[in-house]
C-alpha cells in the first residue's frame, strides 16, 4: 500500500497542523498530473507546476491559500497562433481533519462539512466557495494532487486568445491581420453583372 509521503504531491503539515494559529509558508514546484485539459487546450502531464502560499491552521482543518502556474499550451482561437505561456490562479481551499467516532472510524465529517448523518457542520473559517481535500489518513500529509488537477483544469480558458485585441485571420484569403491591420479585399457584388451587361447593350442599340 503506498505511503501518503511517498506521492510527488505531498506536502508534510503535522507541524503547522499540531494547534490552531500555525502557518506554513509553500513555495514548491509539483510535476503537472495527468488529465488537465486535452490536445486542444492543456497543461502538458509532467510541466513544472509552481506552487506558492500558506497553510494556516484553525480549529477544524488547514486552509491553504495560494497562487498556482503551470506553463499552458494551446492556439489562438482567432489567428491559430501557437500559445505558451503561464496559466496563473489564486486557489482558498480547506483540508478538514478527520477524528475518531465512538467506533474507532476516522471521517466523523466528510468532505463538505457535513456529519454522517447529513445535516451541515458549520467550520470555523470555511468558505461555502471553498474547495475541500482530505488530509491524510494521519493528518501529516496534504496531498495537492487532486488540487492541482482541478484547479488547473476547470480554469482553462473556452476560447483562448494570443492577445485580447488579436484581429485573427482574413475570412477570405486566411492573412493574418495582426501583421497587416489595413490588409482588405475589394468586394465586387456580381449578381447583377448579368443585367448591368444587358442594359448597356440595349442602351447601344446594338
Amino acid at each position: 500500500m503506498p505511503r501518503p509521503e511517498d506521492s510527488q504531491w505531498a506536502v508534510p503539515v503535522a507541524q503547522v497542523a499540531s494547534r490552531a494559529g500555525q502557518s506554513k509558508p509553500i513555495d514548491a514546484v509539483f510535476p503537472a498530473p495527468s488529465g488537465i485539459g486535452d490536445s486542444i487546450v492543456g497543461i502538458p502531464e509532467g510541466a513544472d507546476v509552481h506552487v506558492v502560499g500558506s497553510f494556516d491552521s484553525i480549529v477544524d482543518g488547514l486552509i491553504l491559500t495560494a497562487r498556482i502556474s503551470a506553463p499552458i499550451s494551446t492556439e489562438c482561437t482567432r489567428c491559430l497562433k501557437p500559445i505558451n505561456k503561464d496559466w496563473t490562479v489564486d486557489v482558498t481551499t480547506f483540508f478538514p481533519y478527520e477524528s475518531a467516532d465512538a467506533n474507532g472510524r476516522r471521517g466523523g465529517r466528510n468532505g463538505r462539512g457535513r456529519d454522517d448523518k447529513g445535516e451541515v457542520d458549520i467550520i470555523a473559517g470555511e468558505d461555502e466557495s471553498e474547495d475541500t481535500y482530505p488530509l491524510s489518513t494521519d493528518g501529516a500529509f496534504a496531498d495537492l494532487e487532486a488540487l492541482i488537477r482541478d484547479t488547473l483544469a476547470e480554469s482553462l480558458p473556452l476560447q483562448p486568445l494570443c492577445r485580447e485585441d488579436c484581429l485573427g485571420l482574413c475570412p477570405q484569403c486566411g492573412a493574418d491581420l495582426n501583421e497587416d491591420p489595413d490588409h482588405h479585399h475589394d468586394v465586387v457584388d456580381d449578381r447583377f453583372a448579368s443585367l448591368a451587361a444587358l442594359k448597356a447593350k440595349l442602351e447601344s442599340g446594338k
